[in-house]
């Protein structure tokens, strides 16, 4: 879509209104605080899927991200017993964003967050889209930014640890700006 002066200007004055005038669509983000391992105590943004995947009717204060094993998640889990009633981390790519939502449900996940399987992707949030097989899921599913999901990756295996703590969502307006404890890589 090209913008006129009058778009511009519009969109510089009055983005609000200008979303619903040019039908421009901001990100919803959802967020979470990663608790253990101290090393990443961040909180981490993520966007969730656009058509399908369920939303979060809890709040989870502490809830493992389990890593999935194989990492793609695009069949059979080998840690699936351990993502059952938890969040698994799986990596994009192999199968569709909504295969991925499936096997992390068929495994008993009350979640997914697939982060980007580029690791130097610190900024861009890919829009998670079902695919074309008229399948669903009822659990809800997240994009994060490959650096993010790389960094909590390594951590944990830095550490030995089978799964991160993490508390989501968490309700970022309640807290002040400067105490927002957002991952160094990340810069806005």
């Amino acid at each position: 879509m090209v913008l006129g002066a009058a778009g511009w200007w519009c969109l510089l004055l009055w983005l609000p209104a200008c979303v619903a005038a040019h039908g421009l669509r901001i990100h919803d983000y959802l967020y979470f605080q990663v608790l253990s391992p101290g090393d990443i105590r961040y909180i981490f943004t993520a966007t969730p899927a656009k058509d399908f995947g369920g939303i979060f009717h809890t709040r989870y204060e502490q809830i493992h991200l389990v890593p999935a094993e194989p990492s793609e998640a695009c069949g059979e889990l080998s840690n699936g017993f351990f993502i059952q009633d938890q969040i698994a981390l799986v990596e994009r790519g192999g199968c569709s964003f909504l295969s991925k939502t499936r096997v992390v449900q068929e495994h008993g996940g009350r979640a997914v967050i697939i982060s980007d399987n580029a690791v130097d992707n610190d900024s861009f949030y890919v829009e998670m889209i079902q695919d074309s097989t008229q399948r669903t899921a009822d659990i809800p599913a997240l994009f994060l930014l490959g650096r993010d999901g790389y960094m909590i990756r390594r951590s944990l295996e830095q550490h030995g640890l089978p799964w991160a703590i993490i508390s989501i969502p968490v309700n970022v307006t309640s807290i002040p700006t400067f105490e927002l404890l957002q991952p160094p890589w990340t810069f806005w």
